[in-house]
């Protein structure tokens, strides 16, 4: 199957191009800075939120994955904001353009778990309506753009993502060193809910989704046990030899990277409905193995 793939050149789209091509797959990254040189994957020049001829490409591939939009990981400025936005909205917009038709494709579009907004210990589901902050409403906007898909009789998929844990970036790319630093712990009051997924489960799904055309919509990658903040300090710490009781303050947070220090202070417990229905398996469901796989793969 020939797979167009844009933000294949991240930490998430790295590992899943190499995943499709292990599987058989072609793989097409579109990405702005020219080819390189990779086994089975083939290299288009462009800017997603930009037109070009690079949409003439997407017409030759049956499955579309959009993983490109800025990284949120920064203050949030109104400047910021709007990156962040235009870079999902106008990438998504440009893919639909670019479809020949949509009968018989399939559209993977990137969303996250942000979309619940914050709802404490409640379990959300894939049917558990959106919340009201930035996030939320930026992925409703982005997933609504994406079901537009449909209206060309494409299949559409809309992957909510949780916290993604790998060996090469991620967020365990910038704890792990904390910790080895001994100035790792909880942030906040470490209450908050963590639902994470491994690496290896996420690009999984997309190999499971791929051969269950029945399966459109909303679908949480998220592992199915989230974990408290506090309780992921605690295995990290654990399994690196390094205390885990030097809490970052919440209002430390707050003033340093405002409106999305308070993101890290809230979380979600989110759930795998419909993977667990599907008879999806995880290879890391807990967080102990998961991060030890991790830690491992890194050095640690």
């Amino acid at each position: 199957m020939k797979i167009f793939i844009t933000g294949g050149t991240g930490f998430v789209g790295k590992a899943l191009a190499s995943a499709l091509v292990r599987s058989g797959h072609e793989a097409s990254i579109l990405t702005r800075t020219g080819k390189r040189e990779s086994p089975g994957i083939s290299w288009i020049e462009g800017d997603p939120t930009q037109k070009g001829k690079w949409q003439e490409a997407v017409k030759e591939h049956g499955v579309i994955i959009n993983l490109a939009g800025a990284s949120i990981f920064t203050r949030w400025t109104e400047e910021a904001k709007k990156i962040i936005r235009e870079s999902r909205i106008l990438t998504t917009r440009h893919l639909l353009e670019a479809m020949d038709g949509g009968k018989g494709k399939t559209l993977f579009s990137t969303s996250a778990i942000g979309y619940y907004g914050f709802h404490g210990d409640e379990d959300l589901t894939e049917d558990s309506p959106p919340g009201g902050d930035f996030l939320a409403l930026l992925a409703r906007d982005w997933e609504a753009e994406a079901k537009e898909a449909e209206k060309k009789g494409c299949r559409v998929v809309l992957t909510r993502f949780g916290i993604v844990l790998g060996e090469k970036g991620g967020a365990l790319g910038q704890m792990i060193p904390l910790f080895k630093k001994y100035v790792g712990g909880p942030l906040g009051s470490g209450k908050q809910w963590f639902s994470w997924i491994h690496i290896e489960d996420l690009t999984r799904a997309f190999l499971f989704l791929l051969d269950r055309p029945e399966i459109s919509g909303p679908v949480n990658f998220t592992a199915p046990n989230p974990v408290r903040n506090k309780e992921l300090a605690q295995w990290l710490g654990r399994i690196l030899g390094r205390p885990a009781f030097l809490p970052a303050p919440g209002f430390m947070l707050r003033l340093v990277l405002g409106e999305f220090g308070s993101i890290l202070l809230e979380g979600q417990r989110v759930l795998p409905q419909k993977l667990v229905q599907a008879g999806f398996q995880f290879n890391y469901p807990e967080i102990d193995r998961a991060l030890r796989q991790v830690i491992r793969g890194t050095g640690g």
